[in-house]
């Protein structure tokens, strides 16, 4: 029988959240891309919460928008609820929150992927893949995939999700897959095995699903979305949307005793899972076990859409039986009469840690083969989206001869996000904080245009249309500041006087009318740049300071261990991670600022 072959410049493995944003991000660039997936009814699909964004996650859509991804239209164009959180606290803390309409969110990004030009979407399942060896080095060559057939590329980018080697748990039943009604992923997994990659295995877990029409809403306290919503995309002007309103209840000690006594039944807690799971979305077994003096814990009852009746239950993931489940919830105000649609399980599958790639996610064993998302060890869609659009945009650079795009920590989350994985590892699913990001101030969700659209513009990624948006943006922020800093109130510039923290962008527009006529995007920019404006010009300061050991690059091919001084400790770890630049260098778990100046002195050829 003959074996059929197909040949393109990039492909991508997988069709979720990074891998979606991977194979557009790589067509946009004009490489020849295809993207297969073992279905196509599942492109981009919501395993767990149906929600977009959140806290430090919501300035991931922004960012990967701001590059021309699709997770910020997609939810703008879906979105049942939309909130911002932390409102009360500083700009660099809020964050933008969807709920989704799942299964239309899911159909967006289908459509979107179908629509992209340079972009074939297959269904098809991958076996193995394939590799040569020119001298010590290997390098990609392609797939291979079920039914005798081959897809040849010089790079190949796997996003597989919980899919790799993958188990689901409930209670004692356990069933191979990694979602519920889909199965798992064998061949890559022992592939990876083969070309001498490391695996580990991480474990996740979803709540149940309850039937909307059972739940007394009376009992619970309604969360209502915000009156004037705001869109995660720059190129969404408004959101005029009906919102649909979340609910919250809590757990008690009844439930939390339920729990306790049926922990031996628990696969976390029955030695049936040994690995980690994600420590900041613990299951309601754990919060119970972690945190036995709180009498109570909130949950939140999100609708899965505007057509069905199916309700995410936020708070309470579970792999506990299904009668402990059933006899839970029935201890719950106002769900004590819901109805199970779908239980929850916890799933374990195979990662590789990212200290085995480059910064460009470039894998450093396989050369042309990269990874994004919770192949990686992280959790979220949102960092599986910045993941993907990243390794999709370095593919197709590599393919086109060009230098890899890596975001520096004080340009993105994104870049903050990908230096500590293949910096520092994980021990634990990853998931994006603000506190992770030490320039935080100058990386707003606000801003992430202003950031990152002329970055995405000059590697291809960004229409020219985006780059007029923020041209004509600019331009008027430009001008207010310009009125602001040529008048004057009682000797003093009404730049100086908005910085006051009782003054107020209305009462600036009172005394200059002109004002008024300024966008409500562009205002918000030009009070963030004003009333921050000593702090931000303390980080930029840290940011000029720490760009010597940025632009300070390590040749890949640098021995460590010819540095006869430096500690073996340093020489291991340095050897291991093999950091491109003396900064990336300096942020790896154990290596002292002694070792650095050794290793600084090395590179400026003093012994």
């Amino acid at each position: 029988m003959n074996s059929c072959e197909y040949e393109y410049d990039v492909l991508v493995i997988g069709a979720g959240h990074a891998g979606t944003e991977a194979a557009l991000a790589a067509a946009r660039i004009g490489a020849k891309v295809a993207l297969l997936t073992t279905n196509l009814d599942t492109v981009g699909q919501m395993s767990c919460n149906p929600a977009i964004g959140g806290i430090a996650k919501g300035q991931i859509v922004r960012e990967i928008d701001a590059l021309g991804g699709a997770m910020g239209q997609a939810i703008d164009a879906t979105g049942i609820q939309f909130r911002l959180l932390n409102r009360r606290k500083g700009p660099a803390m809020h964050s933008p929150r969807a709920q989704a309409d799942k299964r239309a969110y899911q159909q967006e990004i289908k459509r979107i992927v179908e629509d992209q030009a340079n972009l074939d979407l297959r269904q098809e399942i991958v076996e193995d893949i394939l590799t040569e060896d020119i001298g010590d080095k290997t390098r990609v060559l392609g797939v291979r995939v079920k039914g005798d057939a081959t897809y040849k590329a010089p790079t190949v980018i796997l996003t597989t999700g919980t899919f790799l080697q993958a188990l689901m748990h409930t209670g004692e039943a356990k069933v191979a897959g990694g979602r519920a009604g889909e199965g798992t992923t064998l061949g890559i997994s022992g592939a990876l095995g083969r070309l001498g990659f490391r695996l580990e295995r991480f474990k996740t877990g979803t709540p149940p699903r309850l039937n909307g029409r059972t739940i007394d809403y009376d009992r619970a306290e309604l969360q209502p979305g915000d009156d004037e919503p705001q869109p995660f995309s720059f190129l969404t002007e408004s959101l005029d949307v009906e919102q649909l309103p979340c609910w919250i209840t809590y757990t008690n000690n009844n439930v939390h005793q339920l729990i306790r006594n049926n922990l031996e039944r628990a696969p976390m807690y029955s030695g049936q899972i040994n690995s980690s799971g994600p420590r900041y979305c613990p299951s309601i077994e754990d919060k119970v076990v972690r945190f036995a003096d709180k009498e109570q814990h909130q949950l939140f009852l999100e609708p899965e859409g505007r057509n069905t009746h199916e309700v995410y239950v936020n708070g309470i993931s579970t792999s506990l039986p299904r009668d402990v489940q059933d006899d839970m919830f029935k201890l719950i105000p106002g769900l004590e009469k819901a109805q199970i649609m779908r239980y929850g399980y916890a799933v374990e599958y195979d990662f590789s840690p990212p200290d085995q790639l480059w910064p460009s996610l470039e894998t450093k064993g396989v050369r042309g083969l990269y990874f994004a998302g919770q192949i990686n060890g992280t959790t979220g869609y949102e960092e599986a989206g910045a993941q993907g659009l990243m390794a999709g945009a370095n593919a197709a650079r590599q393919v086109a001869g060009r230098e890899p795009l890596i975001l520096e920590r004080d340009q993105a989350y994104t870049g903050v996000l990908i230096d500590d994985l293949v910096t520092c590892g994980v021990d634990e699913p990853y998931r994006m904080f603000t506190s992770r990001a030490e320039y935080r101030l100058l990386l707003r969700q606000d801003n992430a245009d202003r950031r990152l659209t002329r970055i995405g513009q000059e590697a291809g990624l960004v229409s020219d249309d985006r780059c007029q948006r923020l041209q004509r943006k600019e331009e008027e922020i430009a001008g207010a500041r310009e009125v602001l800093e040529s008048n004057r109130r009682e000797g003093v510039t009404l730049t100086k006087y908005l910085r006051r923290p009782e003054v107020t962008w209305a009462e600036i527009c009172t005394l200059l009318p002109a004002l008024e006529a300024v966008s409500a995007e562009s205002t918000q920019q030009v009070l963030y740049d004003v009333k921050y404006s000593g702090y931000v010009a303390r980080q930029e300061q840290q940011v000029e300071r720490q760009k010597r050991l940025v632009n300070k690059r390590i040749p890949e091919t640098f021995d460590f261990t010819a540095i006869g001084h430096l500690r073996m400790e340093a020489k291991e770890k340095l050897t291991r991670v093999r950091p491109i630049s003396l900064a990336q260098a300096s942020r790896i778990s154990g290596i002292t600022p002694a070792d650095v100046a050794l290793l600084l002195a090395h590179l400026d050829g003093k012994r």
